[in-house]
């Protein structure tokens, strides 16, 4: 079996130390239910915690009614699904659930390495738009469900 002995040049430049991700989790059949003053309470809380426990950066998100986007950048060690799997469960206690007994999340989710520091603006000016272009807000500043937790660094 043959080793590489080293990680190629252009990956290191691409791939640096504690990279951000950039995710985004729906919930189960599109359901509109996050857009609460619990869940993103619920959301603050588990992102200062993350910070103070774990050194885990939850940095700028939005949530909207069937999903959420946010930006996260942990330690060496950090492992983003068990990491996103927390979260969710921790979020899926504040939802308004109703008579359903669906679950609240979509299986898995959606996440991106960012490669450089014009991807994390390019991400954060297309997400913080999200709800002027779905029609909740004509100003995205109006949207009370979008901010960040940690500043990253990277913008």
């Amino acid at each position: 079996m043959k080793s590489f002995p080293r990680v190629p040049p252009r990956l290191i430049c691409i791939f640096t130390n504690n990279p951000v991700y950039f995710v985004t989790a729906c919930t189960h059949r599109r359901r509109a239910i996050l857009a609460t003053d619990a869940v993103i309470q619920a959301f603050l809380r588990f992102g200062e915690r993350a910070y103070a426990d774990h050194n885990i950066a939850v940095g700028r998100y939005v949530i909207m009614p069937d999903h959420i986007h946010f930006f996260v950048c942990g330690p060496d060690n950090f492992e983003l699904r068990r990491w996103i799997g927390l979260l969710k469960q921790c979020l899926a206690k504040s939802v308004v659930r109703g008579p359903s007994a669906d679950p609240v999340w979509q299986r898995g989710c959606f996440d991106h390495v960012l490669r450089s520091d014009e991807s994390y603006g390019q991400k954060w000016n297309y997400v913080r738009d999200n709800p002027v272009r779905a029609g909740l807000v004509t100003n995205a500043d109006d949207w009370p469900y979008a901010g960040d937790i940690i500043r990253i660094d990277r913008v």
